[in-house]
Formats: structure tokens, C-alpha cells, sequence
């Protein structure tokens, strides 16, 4: 599941409102990126991918990631050609990495701190 595109940051509170009908009672949005069409969620529980999907971005993916489920994950910083940033999350039985690309408008790592906050608990 790669996206790329201009990634930013959005306000957690925001995205809390946005995505209110998505959320457990209590749950709390920690940090929010938007890549483009889709959104990266990452609350007090868990990681939540939404991907919208063909040309009118109507029909919609949600995909929750469990913080206790991610066995590892790697950043990849940008260079000087590759300007973009990469994020990839392993999931424990999926030998395959969900891929994530940022560009430089996100610092990644802001992203690390905050996969390593939730999935070191």
C-alpha cells in the first residue's frame, strides 16, 4: 500500500473533529497527516490509514493498524535527487511493508518519535 504525494501536517484537534464517527469513546488523535487524498491518524490506540480511492475519492479505505501489531519500522530520510522521505511499517504475519512517502513538508522525523512512542509501550 504505497501513497505518494505532498504530505503536511494537520491539526490533531481537526482531525479529532473530521474523524470523530471513526474513533472509540475516549479515543484521542495524537498527530494527522494528509498525503495528497488520503490521511495518516495516529491516536492513543492505534495507526489509522485512510485511503480514498478512485477518481471521485467517494469510496473510502480505513484501515487500522493496532500499535502492538507493528513489529519494526524503518524511515528513510530524503537526499539530494530523492527528495522525498519514506515511512515503512511492518506488520506482524505480513512480510510486506505498508509504504508511506513524505515530502519535505514533514519532518520524519517527528514521524519516528511518534511510531516510537506508541509501539515501544
Amino acid at each position: 500500500m504505497a501513497l505518494f504525494g505532498n504530505a503536511h501536517t494537520i491539526d490533531p484537534g481537526k482531525a479529532q473533529q473530521e474523524y470523530a464517527r471513526l474513533l472509540g469513546q475516549g479515543e484521542q488523535v495524537y498527530a494527522a497527516f494528509v498525503l495528497i487524498r488520503d490521511t495518516m491518524l495516529f491516536t492513543d490506540r492505534r495507526l489509522v490509514l485512510i485511503d480514498k480511492q478512485g477518481i471521485t475519492g467517494k469510496k473510502v479505505e480505513y484501515h487500522t493498524v493496532p500499535y502492538r501489531s507493528i513489529t519494526h519500522f524503518a524511515v528513510e530520510t530524503a537526499g539530494h535527487f530523492d527528495l522525498d522521505a519514506e515511512l515503512k511499517i511492518w506488520i506482524s504475519g505480513n512480510p510486506t511493508p505498508i509504504e508511506k512517502t513524505f515530502t519535505k513538508g514533514v519532518n520524519i522525523y517527528e514521524v519516528q518519535a511518534i511510531l516510537t512512542q506508541f509501539v515501544a509501550r
